[in-house]
């Protein structure tokens, strides 16, 4: 009997500990924990505030702590997560952007889509998941600020998959969807272009992470479009 009692707790607690693998990895996937803190401070809105969530990935979050001052005094909140893809910005968005009740959804989303970061890329699934994400915000009275995606010439970590022209696609597939569902396209890729369809060296010095001279350009044409967004 004690031996039966030994094997059947044994089981439960191999599948427990299965279980929480399993659990942990998606988590990890996702990385829910990243802001997980920072949300669970964030205070009630308010009267009269304009919140802003910037979701995306390395760039955005680099751009918080390139260009700190940016950010300083303003109801914005930089949600970006390096490495991320869509599908992993779609399924933060309750926890790191619905959660803290903003205006405005600055979306900047796709570049790690074509650099496989996390599978075959496939331009259709990714307009998918940047389609989502642009629905689920309006259905909860946010305004949406659809970024085109900077370009890039090559990948340093993953050099070979030629990304220029899959960029000038993608790009093309967000603006048409923007315009014809009435979301904010903003072009960023026009402003740090170079003659290679990557983004000048003056702007990032490994063709794919603005600088701090990068970001200053972007910065003017960002606030621009909040301001337009407006209710």
């Amino acid at each position: 009997m004690m031996k039966k009692l030994t094997l059947f707790f044994l089981l439960l607690t191999t599948q427990a500990m299965s279980q929480k693998k399993i659990n942990d990895s998606w988590s990890d996937w996702t990385n829910f924990k990243k802001y997980e803190e920072q949300n669970s401070k964030v205070p009630a809105k308010e009267k009269g505030e304009r919140r802003v969530v910037f979701l995306g990935n390395s760039i955005f979050e680099g751009w918080l702590r390139m260009r700190p001052e940016f950010f300083a005094g303003k109801p914005y909140y930089d949600r970006g997560i390096s490495g991320q893809t869509t599908p992993q910005m779609l399924l933060r968005m309750y926890d790191d952007v619905l959660a803290l009740n903003p205006d405005v959804l600055v979306l900047k989303a796709g570049i790690n889509d074509i650099a496989q970061n996390t599978g075959p890329y496939s331009e259709h699934h990714t307009l998918n998941n940047i389609k989502a994400i642009a629905h689920l915000a309006r259905a909860h009275r946010i305004k949406v600020i659809l970024c085109s995606v900077l370009p890039a010439f090559d990948f340093p970590w993953r050099p070979g998959l030629e990304p220029a022209p899959k960029v000038i696609s993608l790009n093309k597939g967000i603006k048409e969807f923007a315009d014809a569902e009435g979301f904010y396209y903003l072009d960023l890729y026009s402003a740090v272009v170079d003659e290679r369809n990557g983004m000048k060296k003056a702007y990032a010095s490994d063709e794919v992470h603005p600088t701090k001279e990068g970001y200053m350009v972007l910065e003017p044409l960002v606030e621009e479009a909040i301001k337009k967004v407006k209710k």
